[in-house]
């Protein structure tokens, strides 16, 4: 990803305008960016590429930054992600933060296509001032890094109604505030944000500089509120892609929406001007959800009562009424005992479109694993993402169903929580979030 010499300098991204003078003092007036990692960190189907193997995209494949829709969503699912949600610092300016925003813009679609996040980088600048770049990805290719921006409820109007930056009469009326769900245990420190970054890629290290730099050049104007580190996609987003199994051992997101679904794309995952906010338009709605697993009680489980919890054989990943892992599950199918075949509470039956008034979401997963708690018990999880056109039609009704009586509630807790509306793509030489603040 460093890439100071001229031949990776010359077109595209380089002759974009570079970094604001505000960004560049964000990069060398601060050493945020060596300690950064240490806050609250854990150890349109036209943008998807689907030419990948099976486990993501390939350390060689990019992803354009500029286009209609934003990567990261309907993009082949890498397979690491570092997720970070950013609260605006008191005191920054409407101004303050538009030039923060065309900053991150300029310096993700740098990253993005394998480059430093300006043109002197990790080692082309003075020796008497620290490098613009961090430079732990020096060498590294782009391994299909996408960088996805979006805006929290709270940027909009804080939860006491402060207007800080003008912007409350623009708060889509899909950018809900989430409601408290039955069995919810949240931690402050890992909910909400004015701000969030997804980078996701199919290299570690690629993701976590791609936000520490962008942490960096946020200095003086947002400050990190909490991060997140997964790996193992729990989702394929896809057909080119296998079915990735989670935690639990068992494929995950068999029936997600896959990028060559193209009406299923238009119809759940991005907004519209019609949907009541036209600079959203080419947008969707991201919320992300750290779901804890009580992994030593699973683990005790019978086989029986895992494949009874999720609604499929652990193997094969077919549905309990029969088939294989595509066949579409029967819930009115019998089982040789007599009782249904696949049991009403259980995590399919409650999430399946065809029980939710054709709901779907997109989902974007990933596993995680933060240690051990004070108990010595094993601290991972899911760290679930999904993206969807409206929660109010969508992710919500489903998740208030799990909510209620899914099987799967005794051996999972909700500990973060989240929802940020992610506008649409930037144009050539533009920057996310300008159909906002136009």
């Amino acid at each position: 990803m460093g890439g100071t010499d001229g031949a990776r300098e010359t077109g595209g991204a380089a002759e974009r305008p570079g970094l604001s003078r505000r960004g560049l003092l964000g990069l060398v007036g601060t050493g945020v960016g060596a300690g950064v990692l240490g806050l609250g960190v854990g150890i349109g189907a036209d943008r998807a590429v689907v030419a990948h193997t099976a486990g993501g995209s390939g350390a060689a494949a990019t992803y354009p930054f500029f286009g209609p829709h934003q990567s990261g969503v309907t993009t082949a699912a890498q397979d690491r992600l570092h997720f970070a949600a950013f609260d605006v610092s008191d005191g920054t300016t409407r101004a303050e933060l538009v030039e923060l925003l065309k900053d991150w813009s300029y310096a993700a679609s740098r990253l993005t296509a394998g480059l430093d996040v300006s043109p002197t980088g990790a080692t082309g600048g003075s020796l008497a001032a620290p490098p613009d770049d961090t430079g732990e990805a020096l060498g590294l290719p782009a391994a299909g890094l996408t960088v996805t921006i979006g805006f929290g409820p709270t940027l909009f109007s804080t939860a006491t109604g402060v207007d800080r930056f003008g912007l409350a009469s623009r708060r889509p009326a899909a950018l809900i505030d989430l409601p408290h769900f039955s069995g919810d245990q949240l931690i402050e420190a890992a909910s909400s944000g004015d701000l969030c970054v997804q980078a996701c890629s199919d290299d570690p290290q690629v993701a976590v500089h791609a936000i520490r730099n962008l942490s960096r050049i946020a200095f003086g104007r947002a400050s990190l509120r909490w991060s997140q580190l997964g790996f193992g996609r729990t989702s394929s987003t896809t057909r080119g892609q296998t079915t990735p199994r989670n935690l639990f051992g068992f494929k995950d997101g068999t029936a997600n929406v896959k990028a060559e679904d193209t009406g299923a794309v238009a119809d759940g995952v991005w907004a519209t001007e019609g949907d009541g906010a036209a600079w959203m338009a080419g947008g969707s709605y991201l919320v992300a959800r750290k779901i804890r697993m009580t992994i030593e009680t699973w683990d005790r489980a019978s086989l029986a009562e895992q494949q009874t919890v999720v609604g499929r054989d652990k193997g094969e990943g077919a549905p309990l009424s029969g088939g294989s892992e595509f066949t579409a599950p029967d819930f009115a199918a019998a089982a040789s005992t007599g009782g249904p075949a696949i049991a009403p509470d259980s995590h399919v039956a409650l999430a399946h479109p065809q029980n939710n008034d054709g709901a779907t979401l997109l989902r974007r997963g990933y596993n995680f694993v933060d240690g051990n708690d004070e108990l010595g018990r094993l601290d991972a999880g899911l760290f679930f993402i999904c993206f969807n056109r409206d929660s109010r039609r969508q992710f919500v009704p489903i998740q208030q169903s799990l909510a209620r009586s899914d099987r799967m509630n005794e051996y999972v807790k909700h500990v973060g929580s989240a929802i940020f509306a992610v506008p649409p793509g930037a144009s050539e030489n533009g920057w996310v979030g300008e159909t906002l603040f136009a």
